[in-house]
């Protein structure tokens, strides 16, 4: 009988995983996962991620045991090292078939390609699944044969071909992989190791309680959300001191939880506008993912647009540093980027205001805020991410035109018009009136700093640096 190997990466589910699903129709299934510690640290992938996904792999573990699949740990340094894994595990456990869920920026892609090239060069069956979309990359072109580069008609066209099963497919039946466990833990397969010896952060007790692992986890959240929340999300969505989103971002991102499954479950809600546009946010999502399968350079640091290059993006280290510490002198700035440091996620609405002030306001290179989103965020996902700050800093596609510019107070009143979530993360403004706690500059500076820049300055430099050509 053939033995199959399913790699996992950002699919920590066992639930509704494409790859898991071919792989165990097959026969005897073996699971892999390879740690890359450098690899995250060339990502600056978060602390916090890490660990999250550290909890979920020992609940994945746990699941595929219940199912007669064994779970291998792996660690090697970067990709670069992966195919030499891929090719020892392969003809050590007589391996015939590997499946995998694709990912779509260039050095992941280059690292599949070669791993693929490696299994056809064995006679390994190989197959990439598209498991993190709803459609496969390089399905939705424009009438002229092109990729989108403006979501709206992205997201109808994606509308119009989306076919999701009412049922999401499991892997039910147990089978004994082959060969035993117990045998698996004695091959010495390269860089094999137990979970808890990878080289994983050290946790926070507070990351486990604040962000729970696991599939079921995931499951009752989404359920939860689809019941209630979902019928007020447009309503309540940029509101940040409101509990209007999902919040699920970080078990999407990771895989916990499949995007077919949220799709489903929005569509079963038939609450009115709410469903329908958080399925836009997931589509979104999607836009994001087939930008960096199109237009790989957006994966290297450069902007999407080409016509940018004139921009003067300062770097100024003190300013970087305050905003970084949520120590601008500008209440819903400070109050978002301690929410950030303090949790390890940040609502949407305050990620464009905040990249927005960093990239407009204050001209710092958008690519300098990038990076520490992705250094603090349990979410940081690296598409949606550079996406996101594109669109702020006007350089990606799609993006927000150059002379649209948030004004962060005026953005504060309309959407923390009584200060509940300044108050809550910014705590030495506590005593101010609702209208008050939104200025900057009211109090003195040994009790709140005094704000790093004057907005219609900010606005006026940045118009004019932009115009430039």
């Amino acid at each position: 009988m053939s033995n199959s190997l399913c790699w996992f990466r950002s699919d920590l589910r066992v639930r509704d995983n494409m790859a898991l699903e071919a792989a165990f129709a097959i026969g005897p299934t073996v699971g892999l996962y390879i740690a890359t510690p450098k690899q995250w640290q060339k990502h600056d992938d978060a602390l916090i991620k890490l660990d999250f996904w550290r909890r979920n792999l020992l609940e994945l573990e746990s699941s595929l045991a219940k199912l007669g699949i064994p779970l291998v740990i792996c660690q090697v340094a970067d990709y670069a090292a992966v195919p030499a894994v891929i090719k020892d595990i392969i003809e050590k456990l007589e391996i015939t078939a590997l499946a995998f869920n694709a990912e779509y920026p260039l050095y992941e892609a280059r690292r599949d390609e070669e791993v693929s090239m490696l299994c056809q060069a064995l006679g390994v069956e190989v197959e990439a699944f598209h498991d993190q979309v709803l459609l496969q990359p390089g399905s939705i072109l424009n009438n002229s044969g092109e990729p989108f580069k403006v979501f709206t008609p992205f997201s109808k066209k994606c509308r119009a071909n989306l076919y999701m099963p009412d049922t999401a497919g499991t892997v039910s039946a147990p089978k004994l992989a082959a060969p035993a466990l117990s045998a698996i833990t004695k091959l010495s397969i390269a860089g094999q190791c137990p979970l808890k010896d990878v080289d994983w952060p050290q946790a926070d007790p507070v990351w486990a309680d604040r962000w729970p692992a696991g599939e079921a986890h995931a499951q009752k959240l989404l359920k939860e959300f689809s019941a209630a929340r979902i019928r007020d999300y447009k309503k309540n969505r940029d509101f940040p001191a409101v509990t209007g989103t999902s919040s699920l971002s970080p078990w999407i991102n990771a895989g916990v939880v499949s995007i077919r499954d949220c799709w489903r479950q929005a569509t079963a809600s038939h609450q009115g506008e709410g469903p329908e546009t958080w399925k836009n946010e997931l589509l979104w999502r999607e836009f994001y993912r087939h930008i960096f399968f199109h237009y790989p350079h957006v994966s290297k640091k450069q902007p999407f647009k080409n016509n940018v290059g004139h921009v003067p993006w300062r770097h100024d280290e003190n300013e970087f540093k305050l905003w970084c510490e949520g120590r601008t002198g500008i209440p819903i700035i400070d109050a978002a980027m301690r929410q950030l440091l303090e949790t390890g996620w940040m609502h949407n609405r305050l990620r464009m205001i905040t990249a927005m002030f960093l990239s407009k306001h204050l001209m710092i290179d958008w690519r300098l805020g990038e990076q520490w989103f992705m250094q603090n965020l349990i979410d940081g996902d690296f598409s949606a991410n550079n996406g996101g700050w594109q669109w702020s800093a006007s350089t990606g596609t799609d993006a927000v035109p150059y002379f649209r510019i948030f004004n962060p107070v005026t953005q504060s009143r309309r959407f923390d018009e009584a200060g509940d979530f300044i108050r809550h993360f910014v705590p030495e403004l506590e005593e101010l009136d609702n209208k008050s706690i939104h200025e900057p500059g009211l109090l003195k500076p040994e009790q709140y700093p005094v704000p790093i820049i004057d907005l219609k300055f900010g606005r006026e430099r940045a118009l004019a640096a932009f115009k430039q050509q």
